[in-house]
């Protein structure tokens, strides 16, 4: 059976993922909603563990003392590193080299395969062919940013009435609003 791939990210209105290698409302914590990205990379069958897909930049803006996201195999983009950044689990050169990477020499202990960032790996996964779901946090106000997540085409992506274990109820911490969204696309 293909696997599925998810992406998981919040944004701003216009779509903002980042600001100055930071979230665009930095230094603002939004720790309800950073434990749903735990949670649902996290989570996995027994026995096994998720593997999260970043590129280089994404890594480096997780601060050192949570790297390499605990329980999870992580795997960073890069064309320029030759070996895998201090703690992370594994290198590739682009993006289909790490999904062959989890297709084979992580087939045994990989099970869900997560996108976290940045945005031209989301661009890349969310045109990839099979079935791919979009995690998104719909942050409900504007800040500054200069990275930003690709369009969500309503002709690919179809947004899910509700998904297992995503609230859908409106958030709110630190006086910002956001909801949950999930997307689903299965062009193949």
């Amino acid at each position: 059976m293909p696997r599925v791939l998810n992406g998981i990210v919040a944004v701003c209105p216009d779509l903002g993922i980042g600001c100055g290698g930071n979230l665009p409302w930095h230094p603002v914590r939004l720790s309800n909603e950073f434990a749903h990205f735990r949670k649902m990379t996290s989570t996995a069958r027994e026995g096994k563990k998720n593997v999260v897909i970043m590129g280089r930049k994404t890594w480096f803006s997780i601060p050192a003392k949570n790297r390499p996201l605990n329980n999870r195999i992580n795997i960073v983009l890069s064309r320029q590193c030759i070996a895998p950044p201090a703690g992370a689990h594994h290198l590739a050169a682009d993006f289909s080299s790490a999904l062959r990477l989890v297709d084979t020499e992580l087939s045994e202990q990989a099970d869900q395969v997560w996108v976290i960032g940045g945005s031209s790996l989301y661009k890349e996964m969310m045109e990839s062919p099979g079935t791919r779901r979009l995690f998104v946090t719909r942050i409900l106000k504007q800040f500054d940013s200069d990275t930003f997540l690709p369009e969500i085409s309503p002709d690919k992506y179809r947004l899910l009435p509700e998904f297992p274990g995503v609230p859908q109820e409106l958030q709110e911490e630190n006086g910002i609003q956001y909801r949950f969204e999930v997307y689903e696309s299965n062009d193949q």
